[in-house]
Formats: C-alpha cells, sequence, structure tokens
C-alpha cells in the first residue's frame, strides 16, 4: 500500500494502455463525467476486471460522505464505504485504465500519487480526466466540449478547444499538475451543463464526453444508444421550456449568445432577461428522467 493504494490484481500487460478518471463531487456537474467513466466499463470487451482501489480511510471525511449501510430484518447486512476504484477496461482498439471515484475530502497529493502510480504500473501513455461544470449555455444547442492539456504543444497537437478558466478547482485540476510535474501527457476534458438543468443526470453532456474522447483517442465507441437518450431528454425540455414564457425567453437569449460565440462575433450580447427560478422546469425533467428504464 502507497498512498493508501491497494492492488487487488496483478498488473497485466496491456495494448498502448490510457488512464482516463471522472470523479463524482465538484467536478461532475449533471453527473456527466462520473456518468462518462461509468458508460466506459460497461462497454467493455468482455467484463471490465476491477485492478486497484485508494482506501477511502486515508482520503475521506466520513461525515461528508458517508458510507451506506444495506440492512435486512432489521440486521445489519452490509456497509459500502465511498470508493476510488480502477478497471481495466479491454477494446479492440487499444486498452483503457478506468478510475470511477469520488472527489477525496482531503490529502489531495497524497491521493494524485496515487493515481500517478497506478499509470507508472500499466504503462499508460495519457492520462485523461472528464469534467462537467454548470455554465449559461442553452439546452437546445450541442455541448462544446473545451480542454486543457499538461502544455501548449499537447493542446495544439490534439486540437483541443481551450478553456479560459481561472479560479478554484477540484481533484481534476489537482491531478493533471501532478502529472505535469511527473512528466505524464495529460488531457482534460469538460463539457458544460445549462445551470437551469443542474439535477443528474444530463446524457447530452455525458454523450459530449465520451464523444470527443473518442476522437482524442482514436476509438469507436458505439454511443447510439446515448444519442436516443439525449434526444429523448432534450424532447422533454423543450416540452417543458414551450410551456413557460419566462424560460422560453431565457433560453432565446442563452441561444443567440451561443450562436453568436460560435460564428466568433462579439460575447457581450445584452441578455435582456431575468433569469426564471426554474423549479417547475426542474421538477418536470427530474420526472421524466425517473421514468426512464435503468440504464
Amino acid at each position: 500500500m502507497s498512498d493508501g493504494l491497494v492492488w487487488e490484481q496483478a498488473v497485466e500487460e496491456l495494448r498502448r494502455p490510457v488512464l482516463i478518471a471522472g470523479f463524482e463531487g465538484w467536478n461532475d456537474a449533471g453527473d456527466a463525467a462520473s456518468g462518462a467513466a461509468m458508460w466506459l466499463t460497461q462497454h467493455s470487451v468482455g467484463d471490465a476486471l476491477r485492478v486497484a482501489s485508494i482506501d477511502p480511510e486515508e482520503h475521506f471525511d466520513f461525515q461528508a460522505r458517508r458510507p451506506h449501510v444495506t440492512l435486512a430484518r432489521g440486521v445489519t447486512k452490509s456497509v459500502s464505504w465511498p470508493e476510488n476504484v480502477f478497471f481495466n477496461v479491454h477494446r479492440d482498439e487499444r486498452d483503457l485504465v478506468v478510475l470511477r471515484g469520488i472527489e477525496p475530502s482531503y490529502r489531495w497529493p497524497s491521493f494524485c500519487r496515487a493515481v500517478v502510480s497506478v499509470a507508472r504500473a500499466t504503462g499508460c501513455e495519457m492520462v485523461v480526466t472528464f469534467g462537467a461544470l454548470l455554465a449559461d449555455v442553452p439546452h437546445t444547442r450541442e455541448a462544446r466540449v473545451t480542454g486543457t492539456a499538461t502544455d501548449p504543444e499537447l493542446v495544439a497537437r490534439l486540437g483541443l478547444s481551450q478553456s479560459r478558466y481561472v479560479g478554484p478547482t477540484g481533484i481534476v485540476g489537482a491531478l493533471q499538475d501532478r502529472c505535469r510535474a511527473e512528466g505524464i501527457d495529460s488531457v482534460s476534458l469538460w463539457a458544460p451543463v445549462p445551470h437551469y438543468l443542474a439535477a443528474p443526470p444530463n446524457p447530452p453532456a455525458t454523450l459530449a464526453l465520451l464523444d470527443r474522447a473518442s476522437g482524442l483517442l482514436g476509438l469507436d465507441f458505439d454511443l447510439s444508444r446515448l444519442h436516443r437518450t439525449a434526444d429523448a431528454w432534450r424532447t422533454k425540455v423543450n416540452e417543458v421550456t414551450a410551456s413557460d414564457d419566462d424560460v422560453r425567453g431565457y433560453v432565446d437569449t442563452l441561444e443567440a449568445r451561443y450562436d453568436a460565440e460560435l460564428g466568433g462575433e462579439s460575447s457581450d450580447t445584452s441578455w435582456g432577461a431575468n433569469l426564471p427560478t426554474g423549479d417547475e422546469l426542474a421538477n418536470e425533467v427530474e420526472r421524466f428522467l425517473r421514468e426512464q428504464p435503468e440504464g
């Protein structure tokens, strides 16, 4: 064990592996990032193999991220602790090491060392992290994924649309900085989630992250089912927004700003609409999502 890292399987030889990570928490608006990582472990050639984990006692405040208890006839059956788990995911084109986890409460440098240790031990060529943030974007447009990398040359080589964000960071930013210090190529992909639709899940944002990652890494993901889910989600949201003039007007304004920025025009568009509370919209969309079949 090092920095809380626990190997559960012997390290196997992988084909041109890349480590991909998605964390629940601050970096995960609409559960888009963690949802993308989950999708990868559910769509493997064969079953995804759990190979390592990071001891939660080393990195979590259990009052902030409480374990879950399962009872059977009033008797404690099991306690599930917050987990950060690494999976080997085999695909036809190349292998992946997928980290599905939760942003830790403390000892971030130690946590990042554990992740880098797995990347080095498995021979990963690159570390890719997923992130999602709430933004002033309309749900009616495709989510534009932005990216950061460990150096400008890598940004240019991979054709990333650069993020201009400056401010507080989460475990994704800390991990990328650790990769830079260790000389490991690292890319962080970020999808925007409409702030008026913050309730998870957000299929369009998850789809955008996976689609961008597939092109970046030369992988052939079958995203047809996720496309249909995203289309159904948008259709339902459109039905709800059409019945509320305030919300519809606000979305129109976001669309105008989005289209202006995409066309290279000034982004100083007059907003002209007040932000609605969105309670009815959120409740209706949440009801729609609950009615969807599992998966």
